[in-house]
């Protein structure tokens, strides 16, 4: 099982009525070098400005993006080469960025690669660290930039610093 970290960015707050704009995916291992970016066109005519100043691209850039339909068998394409046995979602913010994934892949392609789960960074660190007002935040070394793989690659690198520094066992 490898596990794989994503982050999405979205110009709404749920799928299907709003559209993921972009995401990136890393495989967690000490590399960090097995990357995934992916820019869909938008699906809905409605967004927020707001969700999608986040992204940092206009509408007319989004409307010029790839076919979410093609983005997403490129990525469960990359997923089944770059990961070992049965890919696990893992991410800072698994409950929006697992609910954009998960109904784009279902919808785009008749399957999730992923499964069923997910797991929450946040909730997983304060669990190791037995506190629950505490962020794993600092642990990250890549630039929060709110691109996507960058982003990805920042909590990867916390979760591998969690692998480190707490003998947490994971793959990879």
């Amino acid at each position: 099982m490898s596990y794989v970290m994503i982050d999405i960015e979205a110009d709404g707050p749920i799928p299907g009525d709003y559209s993921m704009i972009c995401f990136g995916a890393v495989i967690v291992e000490p590399s960090l070098g097995k990357t995934f970016y992916g820019q869909l066109r938008p699906i809905s005519v409605r967004w927020i400005p707001d969700a999608l100043a986040v992204s940092g691209f206009s509408r007319e850039q989004t409307m010029t993006f790839p076919d979410p339909e093609s983005v997403m068998c490129q990525f469960a394409v990359w997923l089944g080469e770059h990961s070992v046995g049965r890919p696990f979602f893992i991410s800072d913010n698994n409950g929006f960025d697992w609910q954009f994934m998960n109904w784009y892949f279902h919808h785009f392609t008749g399957s999730n690669p992923f499964g069923f789960s997910s797991t929450n960074l946040g909730s997983l660190y304060k669990g190791v660290v037995r506190d629950m007002t505490r962020s794993f935040k600092h642990l990250r070394r890549t630039p929060h930039t709110h691109h996507p793989v960058d982003d990805a690659k920042g909590n990867a690198e916390a979760l591998l610093a969690l692998k480190d520094d707490f003998q947490l066992k994971i793959p990879g």
